[in-house]
């Protein structure tokens, strides 16, 4: 009875709801496209206003914490009587040790003699500075940081931690901070700063140059390619990362991840390239056998451009990935049991062999052949 119905359904005519009118079809397609334009603006209003949310969150309170600490700062390393620039093993416990110990000495004398006894007998007024952190001794037995970020060689934005504890034997805690508030400096606190500050203190410095690096690094590639980039997308501390590159025959979309806040190179990378062929397009490839199709239903992955992308910065990677689809993308295919990638760019047939040492590159434009190794 089974095998009845089976035969019943296979002969039943099938309904196609647009084969009877095509205009039909179209308007459909045109409706959904209308949606999605929809839906793009709405979710751009969404950005704008995230945006315009964090610069107000931003912007008031911490710019007036910042100016406050800038100006202790700047006074603390006026008076001091001496700068001492460490590296390596020079900066240890003991070191931090030493000066939390100076500086509860310090509040204590103030505290028993006054402020003329201090003018009368000045005490010496140690600045250390440790590659981009600057610590010094600040009224009220507390400890400054002072980190110092920068990007390319050009220095950047100034951060401010100010740590202070009731005494020399117990805990040290962050009295206020200029870190800004999507980065977790509370967890980090509470994970580090009680058992080791001078680890805490570098984890911060750490934290803040890599935020700056890859804020720096989507600044740099909205500069150099703004008219080729579309769509860009990150999260506040620009763990997450995505834009489109969209000026080519292949519209190509980019979406990094990052492991952790300190790492300033993707460690989940996604690279797809999205052919676009117009009605003059000579180029119809579409032999399935040999993997290859002129006009593809679904992305490519773009592998050489994802493993670029794992080693250069982020500008790097994206003037690699204008290379590679520059010009007229017509072809590509890839067989992962002898790893070899084709396509066409410029009138020019590219045949990729990767081994585990080697990736041999072959260009051929139909009447020479040029071979190149480049070694990994």
């Amino acid at each position: 009875m089974d095998s009845d119905l089976e035969e019943t359904l296979r002969k039943r005519p099938r309904k196609y709801p647009f084969s009877a009118d095509s205009s039909s079809r179209k308007n459909f397609l045109q409706d959904d496209d209308n949606r999605l334009e929809i839906t793009r603006a709405r979710f751009g209003s969404v950005i704008k206003r995230h945006g315009d949310l964090t610069e107000r969150l931003a912007r008031d309170s911490d710019k007036i914490i910042f100016e406050r600490l800038q100006k202790e700062f700047e006074a603390a390393r006026a008076t001091q009587t001496e700068e001492i620039r460490l590296d390596g093993e020079q900066w240890n416990d003991g070191l931090l040790a030493t000066i939390r110990e100076r500086v509860h000495m310090e509040a204590d004398r103030k505290a028993m003699h006054g402020d003329a006894d201090i003018l009368a007998c000045p005490q010496e007024k140690i600045t250390y500075k440790i590659g981009n952190k600057v610590i010094c001794c600040l009224e009220g037995a507390r400890i400054g940081v002072q980190y110092e970020t920068s990007f390319a060689g050009e220095p950047c934005e100034f951060y401010h931690c100010v740590l202070e504890s009731k005494s020399f034997l117990e805990k040290m805690t962050v009295l206020e901070h200029t870190v800004p508030f999507f980065l977790p400096i509370r967890e980090i606190e509470n994970d580090l700063l009680s058992s080791n500050a001078m680890k805490f203190i570098d984890h911060v410095g750490d934290l803040l140059q890599a935020f700056v690096d890859r804020r720096e690094q989507v600044r740099l590639i909205k500069e150099l390619y703004g008219n080729q980039i579309k769509e860009l997308y990150h999260s506040l501390p620009y763990h997450m990362i995505e834009f489109v590159l969209d000026d080519f025959d292949c519209k190509v979309t980019v979406s990094l991840r990052y492991a952790d806040l300190i790492s300033v190179l993707p460690t989940r990378i996604s690279v797809l390239a999205w052919p676009m062929f117009n009605k003059n397009t000579t180029a119809t490839l579409n032999r399935k056998d040999d993997g290859l199709s002129g006009s593809h239903s679904s992305p490519l992955r773009l592998s050489y451009a994802e493993d670029a992308l794992r080693t250069m910065s982020l500008p790097e990677g994206t003037n690699y990935i204008t290379w590679l689809n520059g010009g007229f993308y017509c072809a590509r295919a890839h067989d992962n049991k002898l790893k070899i990638d084709f396509f066409i760019l410029e009138n020019k047939l590219f045949i990729i062999l990767k081994t585990q040492v080697i990736h041999l590159v072959v260009f051929s434009n139909f009447k020479y052949l040029i071979v190149y190794l480049m070694f990994s």
